[in-house]
């Protein structure tokens, strides 16, 4: 039984290396169907990266903010009627919503904002950056300072994102145009990244007083509750809820919660359509690889003959075709894989740091696991459809008849 297995090992060492000597005499071919497995494999991987490194990077900002309940009027498509009654629904959120929304809040924080674009020129350099209008008691609930100190009320002051002073390489105490108004920057917000409130590293924070004084706007865009504790969150999105859709849906009432909820059933649609993507370039791969072995098959079958008279089992010859899908397979995955690392890898964190920028958030690079994991599934999917791709030519070559095999020209 030992002495069995012995030489089936034997064997089958012998036929991997017959498979290896055929691919080395069609060199150029084996090496151009292997160029597929690698591009196959690249592709897969670093798509999964790249979405995957999405996925974790929004769930981190928002979870960081899960304490946040949103209000902001309803949206609603408007037929053009004048008489229809979705344009009647409010477009902003009046004092007296605030003061709804604060009774319904109870202790929790309510800051109401004007969220807004507005035309900065500092010399002459100038561009537009969000405006974010507070309360000027509210501003230090939501932005820390890393230089600086808050605007007054009715003070003609800013405080400005640390990344947008960085363009414009301004500081603390230094003069802007604010659209037509001249106005101090007197402090400098520490970097803060994006979140579902306020995202203030590439922003201006005014207060409320000069905001109205100057553009006449006394209403708000959106309010923010800072929740003390989760426990409460449903409750006071119910409470507010009450107090301000009685009859009407006229304000849209979310939390960082419900956003990520949606945000992962999006981004799980985009993952698998990407790795869809990577997937469909490597079965392209593996007909490259069944079209060599179908050639190769018909090139070889006087050889197939020869080794069928001497006794060759059809087993062994479909062995000997599936080792060399398997020896494509194998080299052009594990080339594959070790490219995708550092392709992966740079595809993700420049595609990141490119959708992230302009939020004031610097992209990390991927991480270490979820490299990992879909390099090792590259792996997996291309010698797999490496193996799937040489059956049937295996198969082939095993059901030829050794004596029509031998007459063979």
């Amino acid at each position: 039984m030992t002495d069995r297995k012995e030489a089936k090992g034997r064997s089958g060492a012998v036929f991997f290396s017959l498979a290896g000597r055929n691919l080395r005499r069609h060199a150029v071919r084996s090496a151009l169907a292997t160029i597929g497995i690698i591009i196959g494999v690249i592709a897969l991987a670093s798509l999964g990266i790249l979405g995957n490194s999405i996925t974790l990077l929004f769930a981190g900002l928002v979870s960081d903010v899960s304490d946040t309940i949103l209000i902001t009027p309803h949206l609603a498509v408007s037929s053009g009627d004048p008489f229809d009654p979705r344009n009647q629904l409010p477009s902003s959120i009046s004092a007296r919503d605030v003061d709804a929304i604060r009774k319904a809040a109870g202790t929790n924080a309510v800051i109401p904002m004007v969220r807004t674009a507005e035309r900065i020129r500092v010399g002459d350099t100038s561009g537009y950056a969000m405006m974010y209008v507070l309360d000027a008691e509210d501003i230090p609930l939501l932005v820390d300072l890393d230089t600086g100190v808050y605007p007054k009320s009715v003070a003609a002051g800013c405080v400005m994102g640390t990344l947008l002073a960085d363009d414009y390489e301004i500081g603390a105490g230094n003069r802007i145009e604010l659209g037509n108004e001249s106005v101090r920057v007197v402090g400098i917000a520490a970097e803060r990244g994006m979140a579902i409130d306020i995202n203030p590293d590439y922003a201006v924070i005014v207060s409320k007083g000069w905001y109205e004084g100057v553009y006449g706007v006394k209403n708000y865009s959106q309010v923010i509750v800072k929740m003390r504790t989760l426990d409460d969150l449903e409750v006071v999105k119910g409470a507010i809820d009450s107090q301000l859709n009685k009859r009407d849906t006229n304000y849209d009432i979310t939390d960082s919660r419900e956003i990520l909820e949606i945000f992962y059933q999006t981004v799980d649609a985009m993952n698998i359509l990407l790795v869809g993507i990577g997937a469909v370039s490597l079965l392209v791969a593996s007909v490259s690889i069944l079209n060599v072995m179908i050639i190769s098959v018909t090139e070889r079958t006087r050889e197939i003959g020869v080794l069928r008279s001497i006794g060759t089992r059809r087993g062994e010859v479909m062995l000997i075709f599936l080792f060399e899908a398997l020896i494509l397979g194998i080299a052009g995955s594990i080339i594959g894989g070790i490219a995708s690392a550092g392709i992966g890898y740079w595809i993700a964190a420049a595609a990141t740091s490119s959708l992230f920028s302009s939020y004031g958030f610097r992209g990390e690079a991927p991480l270490l696991e979820t490299m990992v994991i879909y390099i090792v599934l590259g792996l997996a999917f291309g010698i797999g459809t490496s193996m799937l791709a040489g059956l049937y030519p295996a198969w082939k070559a095993a059901r030829l008849d050794p004596i029509e095999a031998l007459r063979y020209e």
